[in-house]
């Protein structure tokens, strides 16, 4: 394993990884000691509900020997975030279930042992989730959400000192029992790998929290999972043992702004033995050829966690990757402090369109079965909108829903899709996108294929303007006044001090000439240095319901909307905003808008995954025009 540095901590680096920490207390990310107790003492009473059921169950198989019932047995173990040590305030519990070879999954644990959650006391809104691809019961036990899985042993009598990460243990199981197990085992062996498990829990608070600000926090719908943060912070404290927080958070950013993907993360060799479990191995697998962001987990059978990453989402990433790092390097300068780095990113202001996907049933527990299938299956709309719009239109889903009412509705719930221009592509007049056809066939191929519909499970789409988004997705449910995000803020303030330079070097007459009306890219200047651009038409908010009545939903004209991608500059919000458009055009037209490039050196020896890059791109961020897009209606 290869160490880029070994550099002892500063003072500097202890002021500044305290001042880190003050972050996390302020925004109260520790749990409180009473709410540790209360998941201590629920873990206590759920072990003690599993040792109860798996003595009935050996009853059950018509063993009366009272000495075999006596030693029968079933351990409960934790992982994911509450086995780390960084689990928060309000979050859930992952706990794996190990039982001997005679309890079964199906007749035994969503069988009796689901029953007897039934039949408990505090606990509530209880899920089996059997066709799950990892199988699970989801409830909630006095407060605190629990995810139980299962795992069938190849033992009679389950040891008390079980050591889960024994490859042997994995011998003769089927797939589902071998991913099962595979989350207690892989948490487990990050724990082992880092040197500083103290340093390694501190940082990855830190970018829980920076990936929850940003957006980019959610596996199921293609960005990255708890999982997937852990290994990425533990490789970075494998290449930094001795940093502080302060360190590893800054030389993450660094690192993973110019990893070469899709060069794989591995904490340790990929191991492989003589069985027949899937490993992750690009070589001889064609699909797992197609990944994307391999992040290798680091025990056997070693697999891509990061299999979900699109295109898409993989982009966004990059992006974040990227601005985090200009900014750790401001803050190491001294001219920023951290809180900048945990500004939120600013979903409802990002765009001008975007899609609304409703999602509801007739019952609480349907409605927790059906958001989760739809939920997972959210990435595929976004590949299916890309693809049929030519690559022209790309989307971001924001990771997370929305209700109606301030406390969590049990039967319906909102997501969000913002809609811009892919950057660096020039619009075509009367360019349309129609997504009808796009969302028929999400509907029919992805989410009517669930083999648990029920009747009143409904899904609805519908296309948005911004100022039409409902209030109750911003805090408290009030819609925040109209301002310029940072990075409108500087790029005017940029063209204001251009301008100011010219205008002081420059003859009456040379800025005469710099106003006359120019065309860069789609922006049109008149003769008084305005924007020219079509009026807007308000677009219609039908949408494209589960109903398969068409008589429901008429037939709505196409509309003309005006658009800005997510990413161009709102140069109209500034003063004096006809000079303002033509010095952007001068600049666009001379190529004087600064870019960036991704492959910019480390300060320090490089890793090999940075070294040997799998692509040749550079990728430059470019001044992008206000567009026109066409949007039809979404309504069949």
């Amino acid at each position: 394993m290869e160490i880029i540095s070994t550099s002892a901590p500063t003072v500097l680096d202890v002021i500044s990884t305290k001042e880190l920490e003050k972050i996390l207390v302020d925004e109260k990310l520790f749990a409180s000691e009473e709410e540790s107790l209360v998941r201590v003492e629920v873990l206590g009473r759920l072990d003690g509900i599993v040792k109860d059921w798996i003595k009935r169950v050996t009853m059950d198989k018509g063993i009366s020997d009272e000495e075999q019932i006596q030693e029968a047995t079933a351990k409960l173990f934790t992982f994911g975030s509450y086995r780390l040590g960084v689990a928060g305030p309000s979050a859930d519990i992952d706990a794996l279930c190990v039982g001997p070879c005679y309890a079964t999954r199906h007749d035994d644990f969503f069988g009796k042992l689901f029953r007897m959650l039934q039949e408990t006391p505090l606990v509530e809104d209880l899920t089996p989730v059997p066709d799950a691809r990892v199988p699970v019961i989801k409830f909630k036990f006095n407060g605190v959400s629990v995810d139980l899985l299962y795992a069938q042993l190849q033992f009679s009598v389950i040891p008390e000192d079980l050591d889960i990460l024994q490859d042997s243990l994995l011998h003769n199981l089927d797939e589902q029992t071998v991913l099962s197990l595979n989350g207690c085992r892989v948490t487990d062996r990050i724990l082992s790998l880092v040197p500083n498990v103290r340093n390694f829990r501190s940082t990855l608070r830190f970018l829980r929290f920076w990936a929850k600000r940003r957006g980019i926090y959610s596996n199921a719908m293609g960005f990255l999972g708890g999982v997937n943060w852990a290994l990425l912070v533990a490789r970075v404290c494998q290449l930094y043992p001795d940093a502080l927080s302060n360190v590893l958070v800054s030389r993450f950013f660094k690192i993973f702004a110019q990893w070469k993907w899709p060069n794989p993360v591995m904490l340790c060799p990929i191991q492989y033995q003589a069985m027949p479990h899937h490993v992750w191995d690009p070589r001889s697998n064609q699909r797992d050829r197609k990944h994307l962001m391999p992040i290798i987990t680091p025990s056997y059978p070693c697999t891509n966690s990061g299999y979900n990453v699109s295109s898409t989402t993989l982009r966004i990433m990059q992006a974040e990757f990227q601005r985090a790092k200009e900014l750790c390097e401001e803050i190491e300068a001294g001219k920023r402090t951290w809180i900048t780095l945990f500004e939120p990113y600013h979903f409802f202001g990002s765009f001008k369109n975007y899609l609304q996907i409703h999602i509801a049933a007739k019952s609480a527990g349907d409605f927790r079965q059906w958001k989760g299938w739809v939920e997972s299956r959210l990435r595929q709309l976004i590949h299916m909108i890309e693809r049929d719009m030519g690559g022209v239109l790309q989307c971001r889903l924001y990771p997370g829903d929305f209700s109606e009412n301030s406390v969590k509705s049990s039967s319906q719930c909102y997501y969000f899709m913002g809609l811009g221009r892919k950057q660096g592509v020039s619009p075509q007049d009367g360019e349309r996108f129609d997504m009808r056809l796009t969302v028929e066939e999400f509907k029919s191929h992805v989410v009517w294929m669930y083999s648990s519909w029920k009747q009143g499970m409904q899904m609805h789409v519908s296309h948005l303007r911004c100022q039409d988004i409902p209030d109750f997705v911003f805090p408290g449910g009030v819609r925040p006044p109209k301002s310029l995000n940072e990075k409108k803020r500087k790029r005017i303030e940029v063209i204001e001090s251009r301008k100011l330079k010219k205008s002081e070097s420059s003859t009456a007459g040379h800025s005469s000439d710099q106003k006359s009306s120019q065309t860069e890219s789609g922006v049109a200047l008149d003769g008084s240095n305005g924007l020219k651009s079509s009026p807007s038409v308000e677009p219609s908010t039908s949408s494209v319901s589960s109903s398969t009545s068409a008589s429901s939903h008429p037939q709505r004209p196409a509309v003309s909307i005006e658009t800005e991608d997510d990413d161009a500059t709102t140069v109209s919000q500034a003063q004096n905003f006809n000079q303002v458009g033509a010095t952007v055009a001068a600049a666009l037209a001379t190529g004087t808008i600064s870019s960036f490039c991704q492959n910019e050196s480390l300060e320090e020896l490089k890793p090999p995954e940075l070294t040997a890059p799998c692509f040749k791109t550079a990728f430059v961020a470019t001044q992008k025009p206000i567009i026109k897009l066409q949007f039809s209606s979404l309504v069949k």
